[in-house]
């Protein structure tokens, strides 16, 4: 499958708030194995200089990929989602996700590219608190196979 390049550098408007809870918070951290007292405890995580329960590294993926909907269900961008593969995620941090949070994504399509009848989409979330304070910069790599 072939994408339009020329959507490269389109961004998407920003998602409604998404409510960060401590129990969610709790379920991921055991459901990885992440045993970190940060991760569980609000008095461990007040003790490193958190307001609550820190989320581990990996947990914005689980935002970052209800927000990416706007791009995979962009009729214009055309990606079947039946032929998508998860190819790479990256994350820079500007501050921990924190029980609590508020947090906001916006979504830019950064790269697509095309290599062995496959398609490459590349797309960069920007997450920060619903005040705008930013909080961390995901990419993610999708590969929408190509037919045969």
């Amino acid at each position: 499958m072939s994408l339009d390049p020329s959507f490269v550098g389109r961004s998407y408007p920003p998602t409604a708030p998404y409510q960060v809870g401590r129990e969610k918070l709790r379920e991921f951290a055991t459901a990885i194995g992440a045993a970190d007292p940060a991760y569980h405890d609000p008095e461990a995580a007040r003790a490193l200089g958190h307001g609550d329960v820190v989320a581990p590294p990996t947990y914005p993926f689980t935002i970052t990929m209800a927000a990416s909907r706007q791009i995979v269900e962009d009729p214009d961008l055309g990606i079947d989602y039946s032929r998508v593969v998860h190819g790479d995620q990256r994350f820079r941090y500007t501050r921990p996700v924190v029980a609590g949070d508020e947090l906001v994504c916006v979504n830019t399509i950064e790269e697509i590219v095309s290599r062995g009848g496959h398609a490459f989409l590349t797309t960069r979330t920007e997450v920060t608190t619903a005040a705008g304070e930013p909080v961390v910069t995901v990419w993610t790599k999708l590969v929408v196979r190509g037919e045969g």
